[in-house]
């Protein structure tokens, strides 16, 4: 096995990595920046390196430093989490070509399942229904015009280089567009250095449905569904498996498409699926080439462990797994706390952690970096943990993580413990009449 792994990320995902790290007894090494040199990931490690100030540029972000991080503490594999450099490919080929394990698919399928517009032709080319739109990146305005006469309104503008909502833009008549366009523009470049944009229909009511896949040279497998619909202005609050409103035979059907394009394009690692749903139809929408925010969901219904898995196909090429013996049970539902006042539009709330009480008890688990006298910075993520339920069935998972919320407290700071009370509560929720768009369009707070 690895020697010793590097996690080039922070917080949650950086403590787990480092547990799963832990059960394999491989070492770790923490990279920090001058403010998080009392978190919870530097504390857990075995080595810790300050990589630079608390600017992610400057830090996270900072390729030449985590190199010299790795050199100096002879690490020979990196864990990216998600985030930061997660899905950059020049950090993937750099690690190539000195011979440092990226724990992740390699530099060039990086590339290729990280251009939107790319991964949306290999998709179409494998046989996964896509989204109609542009064909490729879109910078002339008049070009862009003939696009939405041809496809009708209203349309999904969205930046090839990211995602998060940055750079994405709805426009529902034509008068709007060309305002909105060019600002998108703008979005993309200032985020993602890159202003190349595309253009694509616009689901008033969907789903957004993803399958969770492990690949190596000998196979590919999934991992069952997720369902991440409930949003806010397209960050993900809550999401759960299985999905409670797909059938068998449609959620068949997308495993297996799914599986045949991660196997032909030479998938290896952890990666995900990401597709819009709606009246009965899916659409391929993007392939995420890291661990996910929300993997805990599946590992809780289907008993396996993601990232020790990840690591397993990085340092052997291939998944130990097989499909026949991945049998899920029960539904899982995770809700992410995060530093915020949700009564004040979700203002970022940085502060000293006071009293600090995590829930637990019975298939309860919460992922997170945070303890009393922990201050929370302004400079990242406003995410500070995850709360994960599983139950027999989605009732007694949402009982379980209603009983779990009113167990959380976390003082000093706001989060959104008291909005995922009222989601949890809320019959739309309940019953599993919501999509994307309902967080939007209906006061909660």
């Amino acid at each position: 096995m690895f020697k010793k792994i590097l996690i080039a990320n922070r917080g949650e995902i950086a403590v787990r990595v480092i547990r799963a790290c832990k059960e394999w007894g491989i070492p770790t090494v923490a990279i920090h920046s001058d403010v998080d040199k009392n978190s919870m990931h530097v504390r857990l490690a075995d080595e810790s390196v300050c990589v630079g100030t608390h600017q992610p540029s400057n830090s996270y972000l900072n390729i030449p430093s985590i190199m010299s991080a790795i050199e100096l503490t002879n690490a020979d594999a990196v864990h990216p989490g998600y985030g930061f450099l997660s899905e950059n490919t020049e950090f993937a080929k750099i690690l190539e070509d000195y011979k440092i394990k990226f724990i992740g698919p390699s530099s060039k399928l990086i590339k290729m399942m990280g251009d939107k517009i790319q991964a949306k032709i290999i998709a179409k080319k494998h046989g996964l229904p896509v989204i109609e739109g542009s064909e490729g990146g879109v910078s002339d305005i008049n070009e862009a015009i003939k696009i939405i006469q041809n496809i009708g309104f209203p349309v999904l503008i969205k930046a090839a280089g990211g995602g998060g909502g940055k750079g994405m833009k709805i426009v529902n008549k034509e008068e709007e567009f060309e305002n909105l366009f060019l600002t998108a523009k703008l979005e993309a470049k200032k985020f993602f250095g890159n202003d190349e944009v595309y253009i694509e229909k616009f689901f008033q009511n969907p789903r957004h449905i993803e399958v969770q896949i492990l690949s190596g040279k000998n196979r590919t497998v999934h991992l069952y569904e997720r369902d991440c619909s409930v949003q806010r202005r397209h960050q993900k609050l809550i999401e759960e498996t299985p999905s409670p409103i797909l059938t068998d035979k449609l959620r068949n059907e997308l495993f297996e498409k799914t599986v045949k394009m991660v196997s032909q394009i030479g998938y290896e690692g952890a990666g995900t699926v990401e597709f819009i749903y709606e009246n009965n139809k899916f659409y391929f929408l993007e392939m995420n080439t890291r661990v996910q925010v929300e993997h805990p969901v599946t590992e809780m219904v289907t008993g396996i462990d993601i990232i020790k898995e990840q690591i397993w196909i990085a340092y052997t090429g291939e998944t130990a797994l097989k499909q026949e013996d991945i049998k899920p049970r029960g539904h899982a539902i995770e809700c992410r706390i995060n530093a915020e006042d949700a009564s004040k539009n979700f203002q970022p709330s940085p502060g000293t952690i006071g009293m600090c009480h995590q829930p637990s008890g019975f298939r309860t688990r919460v992922d997170g970096s945070i303890y009393q006298g922990y201050k929370v910075t302004p400079y990242y993520d406003s995410m500070v943990c995850k709360l994960i339920c599983h139950g027999r069935n989605r009732q007694e998972a949402i009982q379980r993580m209603q009983r779990s919320l009113d167990e959380f407290v976390i003082e000093g700071i706001k989060t959104t413990i008291d909005l995922h009370k009222k989601l949890l509560d809320h019959q739309k929720f309940v019953s599993s009449d919501f999509n994307v768009s309902w967080l939007d369009n209906e006061k909660i707070i």
